[in-house]
């Protein structure tokens, strides 16, 4: 999501290199181009003139640093607007002084709100709590046993009865107390659209429970439509945040940088995914970062802590450091990172990182890795210890052996002499061929979290070193509790 986006905005910075200072027409041109890429982004009209007039002012203002470039000026005014449309901060979640807490979900038919209730209560029980799934969606058959499967992944109880959907939500929450739950996630049902029948049921039930939080579970691929349903919703129930699914789609993400400016509340979750781990709070400042591919290094790091095996990442990283790394090393290494998603998707969090590079790995599929994969399951214990003696004759029988051939076999034994280079540069945090001082990243990662990465499947790091890392402040707001 966001490429076009983020390929019209770096083009403004390019075209303003060359300046030496910033004018009225610089300004002008710049913030024509940035209307046009919000436009083309599906963003709501009067938030895109809103954003623009927002951004002037930072750029004509007393408080634009002399010290900048013009085409660093822009990004900073762009930045900073970027984060405030987003939402400004991250939403922390609190809890009732009296548990159990309240969440009610809402939604249009299709949205993905059962799938995103399985997934709010799968995150609630990594922070700790014990949820309670309420299945009060009634109307789609398959909802209640949908919700059921899922709980069962999560672990976590799911309750319904055949009675009203308000009876069931009323004694979802009842239940919750008797059994010491502290949070309850309630399912509603959904319509294909909006009518007075799904408001008054959903506005009964909200009544009737008096949630902490409710929850619109928007669809990201319906642009501004996602919009105008959250409007619709919110003047009856008074929304607290969105929540908003297929977040990884190609989508021009109009909802998401429309959500805080037409309706009033920020995007509080964001789903990235199929898989129950696919899901997590929603960074104003990292998905803005994220735009002006300025990286997202923050949710790297989390993601491979959270999805990464930490024992079999930490002992290859030490055999790595005694010298041992070896192909099976590598091959467990892969499958860790592979946990994190595709390669593309890890290099557009990385800074520095340029639309070639980000392409090339967009463009390595499941199928290369398999095949880097398969060649050296075919190689012998002796092979995968020490490739080094991987002659001729051998590097034939392993190409027949995996249904590759020689040079595919000859490039990933390259690789992995590279990869051998790259893993020592880590783990004495030098990285001298990634871009942006990337390699000082190593300390904050989990120890070999891209030793995965096969280098010549996809992008080879290069570039230029410098620039680092930057602090990231992040503020925090509690949304008003319902009810």
């Amino acid at each position: 999501m966001f490429d076009a986006l983020s390929d019209r905005l770096d083009a403004v910075t390019k075209s303003l290199r060359s300046k030496g200072r910033l004018t009225e027409r610089d300004i002008d041109d710049a913030l024509g181009e940035v209307r046009t890429a919000l436009l083309e982004a599906d963003v709501e009209l009067t938030v895109v003139r809103a954003f623009i007039d927002a951004v002037r002012g930072r750029l004509t203002g007393a408080s634009v640093s002399q010290a900048l470039s013009p085409g660093q000026q822009v990004v900073k005014a762009v930045h900073e607007q970027l984060v405030e449309m987003l939402g400004g901060e991250t939403l922390k979640v609190t809890y009732a002084t009296h548990p159990p807490t309240v969440i009610l979900l809402a939604g249009l038919q299709g949205a993905g709100k059962t799938t995103t209730a399985g997934k709010l209560a799968q995150w609630f029980k990594q922070q700790g709590r014990q949820p309670l799934l309420v299945a009060a969606d009634l109307q789609r058959p398959a909802a209640v046993e949908q919700l059921r499967v899922l709980g069962e992944r999560a672990g976590v109880e799911v309750y319904s009865e055949p009675l009203t959907p308000l009876e069931v939500a009323r004694k979802g929450v009842q239940i919750a107390t008797l059994k010491g739950r502290d949070v309850v996630i309630i399912d509603t049902a959904g319509r294909l659209s909006i009518d007075e029948a799904l408001m008054d049921e959903v506005r009964q039930i909200s009544d009737a429970t008096s949630p902490h939080y409710t929850f619109l579970v928007i669809d990201a691929m319906t642009g501004q439509d996602a919009v105008h349903t959250a409007r619709a919703f919110h003047d009856r129930l008074s929304l607290s945040g969105l929540i908003v699914t297929k977040l990884d789609y190609d989508a021009r993400g109009g909802a998401v940088l429309s959500a805080q400016g037409v309706v009033g509340r920020p995007v509080v979750f964001a789903s990235t995914g199929e898989k129950l781990d696919d899901f997590d709070l929603f960074h104003p400042e990292r998905m803005a970062s994220r735009i002006l591919g300025m990286g997202d290094v923050l949710t790297l790091i989390e993601e491979a802590e959270r999805k990464m095996d930490a024992d079999v990442v930490g002992s290859t990283a030490e055999r790595l450091m005694s010298g041992q790394f070896t192909l099976d090393d590598f091959l467990a290494q892969m499958v860790q990172v592979r946990k994190m998603g595709s390669l593309g998707s890890i290099m557009k969090m990385l800074p520095g990182v340029g639309k070639d590079l980000r392409a090339a790995a967009d463009s390595v599929n499941d199928k290369d890795l398999n095949r880097v994969e398969a060649i050296i399951h075919s190689m012998t214990p002796a092979e995968r210890r020490d490739p080094a003696i991987i002659n001729g004759s051998r590097r034939l029988r392993i190409a027949q052996g995996s249904g590759t051939t020689v040079p595919a076999v000859n490039n990933l034994l390259r690789q992995f002499t590279d990869m051998q280079k790259m893993m020592k540069q880590m783990a004495s945090g030098s990285m001298p061929n990634l871009p942006g001082g990337l390699g000082k990243l190593a300390g904050r990662m989990p120890p070999g979290a891209l030793a995965g990465m096969p280098g010549g499947a996809g992008p080879r790091p290069g570039g230029s070193g410098g620039g680092g890392k930057k602090k990231k402040k992040g503020g925090r707001v509690t949304p008003p509790k319902n009810g």
